[in-house]
């Protein structure tokens, strides 16, 4: 909300322009040309031209800012120089024109720019510094919709008002008000502050979904959205005792995804057959992406046995508490000690330490684990998620600082990945992802699926109007109003 990038995606997955009049391309993309919109201000006044955008892009492309998500650049010629700090200014980013910013890519895409609907494609005004600046980062000036009012207030909560200045389509909200709740009991907060009238917008914890609908469904004030998303189990590919596609395998179709979504879920999520979610209608491919997601606790133990994963072997099973995971996690666990004979070391901790403890060189077992697309491609969910760049070392005594935690590598994958980003027609582009997932999840079972996003919230339709859900499964912030 407080920055608005060249494009944007509209809840259904379409990528459309935002602060880009309109882009163009090369014959073999990789060459892109983005012309702007003009009269566009920052919330200080400054306006906004192309070297605001490579200026932002450098700033989180930069080594010292240690970004978690600036490897969505990895495309632009020069990014690797700025990122390993041999380098200031991306080579490939050309703001000489302030009207128009042009993109060389180092590696061709044809799909380089839906990956602008990212933030970290945002522009910063001259006054944002490096990385480091607390005061800025405290206190962003963007140009979005809204801008901050008053500083961000570590752990309890962010304060917007509206950018009256703004370029695009003003909100109608004076302000928004969003609290930080707690990591360890979040959802519950949530879901107790929406029912006292302190929240106007809700998550809820897994074993109340139910009782939740009923009460909340026949007054409106129910949303269930299926979302661009996967929710998976990590395992660990390169240690013990999941360092086999065979082990990988059993562990998933000793898994009874049906029975734990009617049971725990109480049919409110569906049970995945994949990694690329059926939102994506041209690439999604069903029960062939996985035959190992069928539940087949026969086939399960043969493969453990041929796997070397014979009964009693211990396997650590980590998830992160308070956001709804105990109940369904437990199940898993249940499933794999009744199905297999393992015996599971299980627990809860906060979300950055689940990160830390993924991260860390020669972690094994499984964790608990989701994706929410960053922007609308397969692409988005097969490169972060299982690349060999997106590990983010080479070292496996060094932490996997990528998104690729379980240190899944395979070239042949990889190659196919190319080939597809880098193919101009939709289709053929679409049956290239469709072989690497095959070859990723059918083949190397490098992550294993469970249920594809399912999303509800709890919202005040008594108070406000087109309260609805974006891409990104946020709330539509812009476009709410007033009763």
């Amino acid at each position: 909300m407080l920055f608005t990038g060249l494009s944007e995606s509209t809840p259904d997955g379409k990528v459309v322009p935002a602060m880009a009049e309109k882009w163009e391309t090369n014959d073999d993309c990789s060459q892109w040309t983005f012309t702007l919109k003009k009269g566009w201000k920052f919330h200080n006044g400054e306006e906004v031209t192309s070297a605001s955008f490579k200026r932002g892009w450098e700033r989180t492309a930069a080594k010292a800012a240690a970004s978690d998500v600036a490897y969505h650049m990895n495309q632009i010629k020069g990014f690797k120089e700025v990122n390993t700090g041999t380098a200031t200014t991306m080579s490939g980013v050309d703001a000489s024109d302030p009207g128009v910013l042009k993109v060389a890519l180092s590696d061709p895409s044809c799909e380089f720019y839906i990956r602008t609907v990212h933030t970290v494609f945002s522009p910063v005004p001259s006054t944002a510094g490096a990385a480091d600046n607390k005061s800025f980062n405290d206190l962003p000036i963007g140009n979005g919709p809204f801008k901050m009012d008053g500083p961000w207030q570590h752990d309890k909560g962010i304060k917007l008002k509206r950018f009256d200045d703004y370029g695009g389509k003003k909100a109608y909200l004076d302000a928004v008000e969003i609290t930080i709740t707690s990591a360890n009991t979040g959802t519950q907060e949530e879901y107790d502050g929406f029912n006292n009238g302190t929240f106007d917008w809700a998550r809820m914890p897994t074993p109340v979904l139910t009782q939740a609908r009923a009460a909340n469904e026949p007054k409106g004030q129910w949303l269930s959205r299926k979302t661009s998303g996967i929710n998976y189990i990590l395992p660990m590919v390169t240690t013990k005792p999941l360092d086999s596609a065979k082990a990988r395998q059993a562990i998933s179709m000793a898994i009874d995804r049906a029975a734990i979504a009617k049971g725990v879920f109480q049919g409110a999520q569906v049970p995945a057959t994949g990694l690329i979610p059926p939102g994506f209608k041209s690439a999604f491919q069903g029960q062939a992406a996985c035959e190992a997601c069928k539940f087949d606790p026969e086939g399960a133990k043969k493969l453990a046995a041929e796997a070397g994963l014979t009964p009693g072997t211990e396997i650590n099973f980590q998830f992160n508490s308070g956001a709804g995971h105990e109940e369904w996690t437990a199940a898993v666990k249940q499933q794999l000690e009744t199905n297999l004979g393992l015996k599971v070391k299980y627990g809860g901790v906060p979300f950055k330490d689940m990160l830390k403890n993924e991260q860390a060189p020669h972690a094994s077992g499984i964790f608990r684990a989701a994706w929410g697309a960053d922007y609308p491609t397969p692409d988005n969910f097969l490169e972060p998620l299982l690349s060999c760049a997106s590990i983010g070392t080479d070292d496996p005594n060094q932490p996997a600082v990528g998104d690729d935690r379980g240190r899944y590598c395979n070239k042949d994958f990889d190659a196919l990945l190319k080939k597809a980003v880098s193919t101009k027609d939709e289709g053929e582009r679409n049956k290239i992802y469709q072989q690497a997932e095959k070859l990723a999840i059918g083949t190397d079972q490098a992550l294993i699926p469970t249920w594809f996003r399912q999303q509800f919230r709890l919202i005040n339709t008594q108070k406000f109007v087109n309260l609805g859900m974006n891409f990104f499964e946020e709330p539509t912030l812009s476009i709410i109003s007033l009763k």
